[in-house]
Protein backbone atom coordinates (compact mmCIF):
# COMPACT_ATOMS: atom_id res chain seq x y z
CA UNK A 1 0.00 0.00 0.00
CA UNK A 2 1.67 3.58 -1.22
CA UNK A 3 1.90 6.61 0.79
CA UNK A 4 -1.60 7.49 -1.18
CA UNK A 5 -3.71 5.01 -0.26
CA UNK A 6 -2.28 5.21 3.38
CA UNK A 7 -3.79 8.84 3.77
CA UNK A 8 -7.26 7.40 2.09
CA UNK A 9 -7.23 4.98 4.67
CA UNK A 10 -6.67 7.05 7.62
CA UNK A 11 -9.28 9.46 7.14
CA UNK A 12 -11.79 6.30 7.51
CA UNK A 13 -10.11 5.05 10.26
CA UNK A 14 -10.10 8.44 11.58
CA UNK A 15 -14.15 8.37 11.35
CA UNK A 16 -14.32 5.05 12.76
CA UNK A 17 -12.68 5.90 15.74
CA UNK A 18 -14.90 8.96 16.22
CA UNK A 19 -17.50 7.26 16.18
CA UNK A 20 -16.42 4.49 18.88
CA UNK A 21 -15.49 7.21 21.02
CA UNK A 22 -18.82 9.12 20.87
CA UNK A 23 -20.31 5.90 21.96
CA UNK A 24 -18.50 6.27 24.93
CA UNK A 25 -17.14 9.86 25.68
CA UNK A 26 -19.92 12.59 25.31
CA UNK A 27 -18.69 15.94 23.99
CA UNK A 28 -15.11 16.76 24.25
CA UNK A 29 -14.71 16.35 20.47
CA UNK A 30 -11.58 18.61 19.99
CA UNK A 31 -9.82 16.90 22.95
CA UNK A 32 -10.24 13.60 20.99
CA UNK A 33 -9.13 14.89 18.28
CA UNK A 34 -6.05 16.21 19.63
CA UNK A 35 -5.35 12.81 20.79
CA UNK A 36 -5.39 11.25 17.77
CA UNK A 37 -2.84 13.69 15.87
CA UNK A 38 -0.86 13.48 18.52
CA UNK A 39 -0.92 9.82 18.13
CA UNK A 40 -0.60 9.85 14.47
CA UNK A 41 2.83 12.00 15.27
CA UNK A 42 4.08 9.82 17.49
CA UNK A 43 4.27 12.44 20.53
CA UNK A 44 2.99 12.60 23.74
CA UNK A 45 0.12 14.57 25.27
CA UNK A 46 -0.35 16.42 28.73
CA UNK A 47 -3.98 16.58 29.73
CA UNK A 48 -5.68 19.36 32.24
CA UNK A 49 -8.77 19.28 33.14
CA UNK A 50 -10.41 19.17 36.47
CA UNK A 51 -11.54 16.05 38.37
CA UNK A 52 -14.17 14.01 36.86
CA UNK A 53 -13.99 15.28 33.29
CA UNK A 54 -13.35 11.41 32.31
CA UNK A 55 -9.79 11.80 31.33
CA UNK A 56 -9.07 7.98 32.01
CA UNK A 57 -12.32 7.11 30.79
CA UNK A 58 -11.02 8.55 27.26
CA UNK A 59 -8.20 7.00 27.56
CA UNK A 60 -8.89 3.80 27.95
CA UNK A 61 -11.34 3.83 25.58
CA UNK A 62 -8.89 4.87 22.80
CA UNK A 63 -6.86 2.15 23.94
CA UNK A 64 -9.45 -0.36 23.25
CA UNK A 65 -9.86 1.01 20.07
CA UNK A 66 -6.62 0.80 18.64
CA UNK A 67 -6.07 -2.23 20.32
CA UNK A 68 -3.34 -1.28 22.38
CA UNK A 69 -2.46 -2.37 26.26
CA UNK A 70 -3.36 0.14 28.28
CA UNK A 71 -2.15 1.16 31.68
CA UNK A 72 -2.81 3.66 34.45
CA UNK A 73 -0.01 4.74 36.85
CA UNK A 74 -1.39 7.04 39.53
CA UNK A 75 1.29 9.09 40.77
CA UNK A 76 1.90 9.67 44.82
CA UNK A 77 4.87 11.13 46.55
CA UNK A 78 5.88 8.04 47.62
CA UNK A 79 6.04 6.90 44.20
CA UNK A 80 10.14 5.68 43.09
CA UNK A 81 11.12 5.13 39.44
CA UNK A 82 11.07 1.20 39.81
CA UNK A 83 7.70 1.67 40.50
CA UNK A 84 6.98 2.25 37.47
CA UNK A 85 10.21 1.21 35.37
CA UNK A 86 10.41 -2.72 36.70
CA UNK A 87 13.09 -4.17 38.90
CA UNK A 88 15.18 -6.87 38.94
CA UNK A 89 14.31 -9.50 41.36
CA UNK A 90 15.45 -13.02 42.50
CA UNK A 91 13.32 -15.42 41.60
CA UNK A 92 12.62 -18.89 42.48
CA UNK A 93 16.13 -20.61 41.32
CA UNK A 94 17.89 -17.85 42.50
CA UNK A 95 18.36 -15.98 39.37
CA UNK A 96 18.21 -12.04 38.50
CA UNK A 97 14.82 -11.93 36.34
CA UNK A 98 13.55 -8.43 35.40
CA UNK A 99 10.10 -7.84 36.51
CA UNK A 100 8.69 -5.24 34.00
CA UNK A 101 6.77 -2.08 35.80
CA UNK A 102 3.25 -0.46 34.48
CA UNK A 103 5.53 1.68 31.80
CA UNK A 104 5.63 -1.42 29.14
CA UNK A 105 2.12 -0.97 27.77
CA UNK A 106 1.05 1.12 24.34
CA UNK A 107 -1.16 3.69 26.13
CA UNK A 108 0.07 4.73 29.44
CA UNK A 109 -2.04 6.81 31.83
CA UNK A 110 0.07 9.18 33.79
CA UNK A 111 -2.29 10.45 36.38
CA UNK A 112 -1.51 13.59 38.32
CA UNK A 113 2.17 13.71 37.00
CA UNK A 114 2.55 16.64 39.12
CA UNK A 115 2.35 14.40 42.48
CA UNK A 116 5.20 12.56 42.21
CA UNK A 117 9.31 13.40 43.22
CA UNK A 118 11.30 14.68 40.55
CA UNK A 119 13.32 11.92 40.54
CA UNK A 120 10.23 9.91 39.50
CA UNK A 121 9.10 11.80 36.71
CA UNK A 122 12.13 12.52 35.48
CA UNK A 123 12.05 8.39 35.14
CA UNK A 124 8.79 8.41 33.03
CA UNK A 125 10.20 11.65 30.89
CA UNK A 126 12.88 9.29 30.08
CA UNK A 127 11.26 6.37 28.63
CA UNK A 128 9.43 9.14 26.53
CA UNK A 129 12.22 10.19 24.88
CA UNK A 130 14.34 7.07 24.62
CA UNK A 131 11.04 4.64 24.23
CA UNK A 132 13.52 2.16 26.43
CA UNK A 133 14.15 1.56 30.22
CA UNK A 134 17.63 1.18 31.74
CA UNK A 135 17.55 -1.24 34.54
CA UNK A 136 21.43 -2.33 36.41
CA UNK A 137 22.75 -1.52 33.02
CA UNK A 138 20.57 -3.47 30.17
CA UNK A 139 18.25 -1.65 28.24
CA UNK A 140 14.83 -2.81 27.79
CA UNK A 141 12.23 -1.09 25.01
CA UNK A 142 9.07 -0.32 25.60
CA UNK A 143 6.00 -1.18 22.93
CA UNK A 144 5.74 0.13 19.72
CA UNK A 145 3.50 2.05 19.16
CA UNK A 146 4.67 4.15 22.70
CA UNK A 147 1.84 6.58 23.95
CA UNK A 148 1.82 8.54 26.95
CA UNK A 149 -0.95 10.45 28.38
CA UNK A 150 -0.12 12.47 31.68
CA UNK A 151 -2.70 14.55 33.64
CA UNK A 152 -2.49 17.42 35.63
CA UNK A 153 -4.63 19.17 38.15
CA UNK A 154 -4.91 23.09 37.88
CA UNK A 155 -7.19 23.55 41.10
CA UNK A 156 -4.90 21.60 43.14
CA UNK A 157 -1.01 22.81 43.65
CA UNK A 158 -0.57 22.69 47.58
CA UNK A 159 1.89 19.43 48.43
CA UNK A 160 2.61 19.10 44.13
CA UNK A 161 5.82 18.79 42.27
CA UNK A 162 5.17 21.24 38.94
CA UNK A 163 6.90 20.05 35.86
CA UNK A 164 9.85 22.45 34.72
CA UNK A 165 9.49 24.43 31.56
CA UNK A 166 12.48 22.21 30.56
CA UNK A 167 10.71 18.69 31.26
CA UNK A 168 7.09 19.93 30.02
CA UNK A 169 8.59 20.58 26.49
CA UNK A 170 9.23 17.05 26.03
CA UNK A 171 4.94 16.87 25.66
CA UNK A 172 3.75 17.36 22.36
CA UNK A 173 0.42 19.04 23.00
CA UNK A 174 -0.94 20.25 26.16
CA UNK A 175 -4.47 19.85 25.67
CA UNK A 176 -7.15 21.29 27.82
CA UNK A 177 -10.64 19.93 28.98
CA UNK A 178 -13.40 21.80 29.23
CA UNK A 179 -16.41 21.83 31.79
CA UNK A 180 -19.40 19.89 29.44
CA UNK A 181 -21.98 22.04 27.81
CA UNK A 182 -25.54 22.13 29.98
CA UNK A 183 -27.16 18.95 27.16
CA UNK A 184 -23.85 17.17 27.30
CA UNK A 185 -23.96 16.93 31.04
CA UNK A 186 -27.70 15.73 31.10
CA UNK A 187 -26.17 13.00 28.14
CA UNK A 188 -23.91 11.94 30.61
CA UNK A 189 -25.78 11.49 33.52
CA UNK A 190 -28.58 9.30 31.91
CA UNK A 191 -25.67 7.19 30.21
CA UNK A 192 -23.38 7.04 33.76
CA UNK A 193 -26.22 5.96 36.06
CA UNK A 194 -27.84 3.43 33.89
CA UNK A 195 -27.51 -0.42 34.39
CA UNK A 196 -25.47 -0.64 30.65
CA UNK A 197 -22.18 -0.25 29.52
CA UNK A 198 -21.28 0.42 26.11
CA UNK A 199 -18.85 -1.94 24.08
CA UNK A 200 -16.52 -0.21 21.62
CA UNK A 201 -14.56 -1.90 18.88
CA UNK A 202 -11.32 -2.01 17.95
CA UNK A 203 -10.52 0.24 15.12
CA UNK A 204 -6.81 -0.29 14.70
CA UNK A 205 -3.71 -2.10 15.32
CA UNK A 206 -0.48 -1.57 16.44
CA UNK A 207 0.82 -2.63 13.11
CA UNK A 208 -1.81 -0.48 11.45
CA UNK A 209 -1.37 2.65 13.50
CA UNK A 210 2.78 2.52 13.21
CA UNK A 211 2.07 1.98 9.26
CA UNK A 212 -0.15 5.51 9.26
CA UNK A 213 2.41 6.99 11.38
CA UNK A 214 4.81 6.47 9.13
CA UNK A 215 2.85 7.67 6.33
CA UNK A 216 2.10 11.28 8.30
CA UNK A 217 6.12 11.39 8.79
CA UNK A 218 6.51 10.94 5.17
CA UNK A 219 3.68 13.60 3.98
CA UNK A 220 5.73 16.71 2.04
CA UNK A 221 5.33 20.03 3.47
CA UNK A 222 6.20 23.33 1.51
CA UNK A 223 8.71 25.89 2.05
CA UNK A 224 6.72 28.50 2.99
CA UNK A 225 4.66 26.15 5.70
CA UNK A 226 7.90 25.44 7.30
CA UNK A 227 8.98 29.30 7.32
CA UNK A 228 5.05 29.68 9.10
CA UNK A 229 6.18 27.50 11.61
CA UNK A 230 9.23 28.82 12.39
CA UNK A 231 7.64 32.82 12.70
CA UNK A 232 5.21 31.37 15.06
CA UNK A 233 7.57 30.44 17.20
CA UNK A 234 9.83 33.26 16.90
CA UNK A 235 7.51 35.24 17.46
CA UNK A 236 7.05 33.81 20.88
CA UNK A 237 10.62 34.64 21.94
CA UNK A 238 11.35 38.41 23.80
CA UNK A 239 12.90 40.43 21.44
CA UNK A 240 13.20 44.36 21.26
CA UNK A 241 10.80 46.46 19.64
CA UNK A 242 8.07 44.11 19.84
CA UNK A 243 4.32 44.62 20.99
CA UNK A 244 4.21 41.21 22.87
CA UNK A 245 7.51 41.97 24.61
CA UNK A 246 6.13 43.45 27.81
CA UNK A 247 4.03 40.21 27.94
CA UNK A 248 6.78 37.25 27.44
CA UNK A 249 9.22 36.22 30.15
CA UNK A 250 10.92 33.09 27.77
CA UNK A 251 9.69 31.43 24.41
CA UNK A 252 9.27 28.82 22.89
CA UNK A 253 12.27 26.87 21.73
CA UNK A 254 13.12 24.71 17.80
CA UNK A 255 11.43 21.57 19.42
CA UNK A 256 8.27 23.84 18.81
CA UNK A 257 8.79 24.72 15.17
CA UNK A 258 9.08 20.30 14.44
CA UNK A 259 6.17 19.68 16.76
CA UNK A 260 4.12 22.34 14.88
CA UNK A 261 4.98 20.23 10.98
CA UNK A 262 4.45 16.96 12.85
CA UNK A 263 1.09 18.13 14.65
CA UNK A 264 0.29 20.23 11.17
CA UNK A 265 0.82 17.15 8.96
CA UNK A 266 -1.36 14.39 11.18
CA UNK A 267 -3.97 17.35 11.34
CA UNK A 268 -3.95 17.78 7.21
CA UNK A 269 -3.78 13.77 7.41
CA UNK A 270 -7.14 13.12 8.81
CA UNK A 271 -8.86 15.80 6.86
CA UNK A 272 -7.97 14.27 3.79
CA UNK A 273 -5.03 16.51 2.94
CA UNK A 274 -2.30 14.87 1.18
CA UNK A 275 -0.03 18.36 2.42
CA UNK A 276 -0.52 20.21 5.50
CA UNK A 277 -0.54 24.34 4.83
CA UNK A 278 -0.55 27.25 6.97
CA UNK A 279 -3.92 26.49 8.35
CA UNK A 280 -2.86 23.10 9.38
CA UNK A 281 -0.43 24.74 11.47
CA UNK A 282 -2.71 27.12 13.31
CA UNK A 283 -4.91 24.41 14.00
CA UNK A 284 -2.52 22.68 16.14
CA UNK A 285 -0.35 25.66 17.70
CA UNK A 286 -2.58 26.48 20.35
CA UNK A 287 -1.71 22.92 21.94
CA UNK A 288 1.56 23.31 20.74
CA UNK A 289 2.71 26.05 22.50
CA UNK A 290 0.65 27.05 25.17
CA UNK A 291 3.22 24.76 27.74
CA UNK A 292 6.19 26.22 26.15
CA UNK A 293 5.82 30.22 26.67
CA UNK A 294 6.16 31.77 30.16
CA UNK A 295 4.09 34.77 30.83
CA UNK A 296 5.75 37.73 32.70
CA UNK A 297 4.61 39.60 35.56
CA UNK A 298 3.43 42.44 33.36
CA UNK A 299 0.83 39.95 32.12
CA UNK A 300 -0.43 38.15 34.74
CA UNK A 301 -1.07 41.49 36.15
CA UNK A 302 -3.26 42.47 33.38
CA UNK A 303 -4.90 38.93 33.34
CA UNK A 304 -3.34 37.70 29.94
CA UNK A 305 -2.89 34.45 29.57
CA UNK A 306 -0.52 32.21 27.71
CA UNK A 307 -3.29 31.20 25.47
CA UNK A 308 -4.17 35.04 24.85
CA UNK A 309 -0.52 35.95 23.61
CA UNK A 310 -0.24 32.73 21.19
CA UNK A 311 -4.03 33.67 19.68
CA UNK A 312 -2.90 37.15 19.49
CA UNK A 313 0.45 35.85 17.59
CA UNK A 314 -1.51 33.53 15.28
CA UNK A 315 -3.99 36.04 14.50
CA UNK A 316 -1.09 38.50 13.26
CA UNK A 317 0.65 35.99 11.59
CA UNK A 318 -1.92 35.43 9.24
Amino acid sequence: MNDKEQLDLLVQRYADLRAEMAKVIVGQTEAVDSLIVTLLAGGHCLLLGVPGLAKTLMVSTLAKTLGLTFNRIQFTPDLMPSDITGSEILDQNRQMRFLRGPLFAGIVLADEINRTPPKTQAALLEAMQERAVTVAGTTYPLPQPFFVLATQNPIEQEGTYPLPEAQLDRFMFNIRLDYPTFDEEVEIVKQTTADRVAEVAQVLDAQQIMALQQAVRRMPVADNVIRHAVSLVAATRPAPDTELQKYLSYGAGPRASQYLILGAKSHAAIHGKYSPDNEDVDAVALSVLRHRIVPSYYAEAEGISADKIISRIITSNL
